[in-house]
């Protein structure tokens, strides 16, 4: 399919570009995460990996607002389709707990590693899993 392979062009070039110029990758990640959403709605773990990308891209640019808004949704959407013990959550409550701290949401940073994430990742990975 065209806009498949169209699709994986974006998102390899984006991941090439992002290191040295993020400015140039951002709307090639935004672009490729629309046409995703048009043509494979029900694909939520592509949709999942597109936001993900998108969101550190925006994070290098120093859009940490929107970044965190985007990791929240991220984070939402794999506790309802995986479980919060899934791994996969895990690695994006952390990705949220780091947004959170770099804006200086210190105190949400705490009780959202302290209430949610921490727990559950000691339970799943075990206390000597190094996050």
């Amino acid at each position: 399919d065209r806009d498949w392979n169209r699709c994986r062009a974006m998102q390899t070039l984006a991941g090439a570009v992002r290191s040295s110029q993020a400015e140039v990758a951002l709307p090639m990640y935004a672009a490729n995460l629309a046409l995703i959403r048009r043509h494979w709605s029900c694909l939520e773990d592509v949709i999942l990996a597109a936001q993900s990308n998108l969101s550190a891209c925006l994070q290098s640019v120093g859009r940490d607002d929107e970044a965190l808004g985007l990791n929240r949704e991220i984070y939402a959407s794999c506790v309802a389709m995986l479980g919060v013990s899934h791994d996969y959550t895990i690695a994006t409550g952390y990705r949220l707990a780091s947004s959170l701290g770099k804006l200086g949401l210190v105190e949400e940073t705490k009780i959202f590693l302290r209430d949610q994430l921490l727990p559950v990742a000691r339970r799943s990975l075990g206390v000597d899993h190094h996050l």
